[in-house]
């Protein structure tokens, strides 16, 4: 599933692409008036955690949730596409420009306001990438879930925290020395998403995360690396289904003691 980060650029780009540019044609073949986007212009693409917000002059948005298969790409008009036509769930069409988004299970087209009463996006906890973190509204919205709940699943709840995925997960609780099966109640919490933060804004380029390491495949510390040495310890990295989402979480048994 894409992470924060991932859809913070994919927005940018988005934005880039097609603000103050009206939509000449429009399809889905999901079950939503797309055609009303039609001679409507767009204002802006924003992220909130993992949900994409194409804005429209009208009010109206268009959401969509990319969860693990989706993705959006843009092209001049003419151009290739990299991949099949027949993935594509919405086609944007902005004179020479095109945006197509690929795979979403999840594609709304949202009146104007409705993003306020959508129960997932309005649910969402503070977004990590959001700047200053509120490490506050994180820390209180885990007071509120179950006193067993342990940590790695705690940051993949999006109602805690919006944006973190399994890598930063991994990554993040690496960093701070906790082990996943910990319980959130004995963990500082907010060190934890801080350092998530940290690693996502240096990801996706902010100016804040200067001077941070953005995660990436060739120094990860933990994500996918198990049965591999450590690279701060040598230990051999461990890895098991964590949590009710049942995904894998990653960490050392040395730099991260159970």
């Amino acid at each position: 599933m894409p992470e924060g980060d991932t859809i913070f650029r994919t927005a940018a780009t988005l934005h880039e692409w097609l603000a103050q540019r009206p939509i000449s044609a429009a399809r889905t073949t999901a079950p939503v008036p797309i055609e009303l986007l039609v001679g409507d212009t767009v204002t802006a693409v924003d992220a909130r955690a993992k949900h994409l917000l194409m804005r429209f002059a009208s009010g109206k948005v268009l959401h969509t949730h990319m969860q693990m298969t989706g993705s959006w790409h843009v092209y001049p008009a003419g151009a290739r596409w990299r991949r099949p036509a027949g993935r594509a769930r919405v086609v944007l069409e902005a004179g020479e420009r095109v945006a197509v988004c690929f795979d979403a299970p999840v594609v709304e087209l949202l009146a104007p306001g409705g993003e306020l009463r959508h129960p997932a996006i309005a649910a969402l906890g503070p977004d990590v990438l959001v700047e200053p973190l509120d490490v506050a509204g994180v820390v209180a919205r885990s007071r509120e879930r179950p006193p067993e709940t342990e940590i790695g699943e705690l940051l993949l709840d999006q109602r805690v925290v919006g944006g973190i995925g399994n890598i930063y997960r991994s990554e993040a609780l690496f960093l701070t020395g906790v082990h996943p099966r910990r319980r959130a109640s004995d963990v500082d919490v907010g060190a934890v998403v801080t350092a998530a933060a940290n690693l996502m804004r240096a990801s996706a380029g902010l100016e804040a995360a200067r001077g941070t390491r953005p995660a990436h495949v060739s120094t990860l510390y933990v994500y996918r690396r198990a049965g591999r040495p450590c690279r701060r310890c040598g230990t051999r990295i461990e890895a098991a289904r964590v949590g009710a989402q049942a995904r894998t979480a990653y960490w050392c048994p040395r730099c991260q003691p159970a």
